[in-house]
């Protein structure tokens, strides 16, 4: 469950949620920790959550899209994305709203369609722009104090994870996604 809901009551972000189709993500800060790591050959490390991941192909599967809108450019978030089957990759955005609307007219979605969970105030004018818009939990103050959703886990750390379940749960999807497991009795 979020740990706020703000700008939101509760009703309000599972109306929010339940007209998602598209969840995007920055990359630095929410699918890793933020950390960016360098080799001795130059080459940049960076860590993803596993559990994250297996959260997209779920989303995959309930029929939503995923998206990544990232700052910076790199060739292991391209390889993540291939790897996760996610097309629609905007890397090198130094305007991340003019990335939305590129993604707007990509899709043929609305704004109030679109979630995306960012860490930091180059993500604001996405985040307010958007149906739901989430941070995890070690945000800067400046994003936390503006978005509707701050999960409970960090960045990296299944934050992204949290957001595809909240999602899936508020449009009654998650117990059909949960039956490809075995489990029958999942509430949502």
């Amino acid at each position: 469950m979020p740990v706020k809901g703000r700008e939101h009551g509760s009703g309000d972000l599972l109306e929010a949620a339940g007209k998602i189709k598209l969840l995007a993500f920055d990359v630095d800060g929410v699918l890793t920790d933020g950390r960016i790591t360098y080799a001795s050959s130059g080459e940049e490390i960076k860590s993803f959550d596993v559990r994250d991941g297996h959260a997209v192909k779920m989303a995959f599967r309930a029929g939503l899209e995923v998206a990544i809108i990232t700052g910076r450019e790199s060739s292991i978030v391209q390889r993540r994305a291939d790897e996760l089957g996610i097309r629609l990759v905007y890397q090198g955005a130094k305007d991340k709203g003019q990335v939305l609307s590129s993604l707007l007219s990509r899709t043929g979605l609305a704004p109030h369609q679109i979630s995306y969970m960012g860490d930091d105030v180059v993500d604001l004018p996405v985040l307010q722009a958007v149906g739901l818009s989430a941070a995890p939990a070690d945000a800067v103050p400046e994003v936390v104090q503006r978005v509707a959703m701050v999960t409970e886990a960090k960045g990296g750390s299944g934050a992204a994870r949290e957001l595809i379940l909240f999602v899936l749960k508020a449009q009654g999807l998650y117990g059909k996604i949960m039956e490809r497991y075995g489990l029958h009795d999942t509430a949502g």
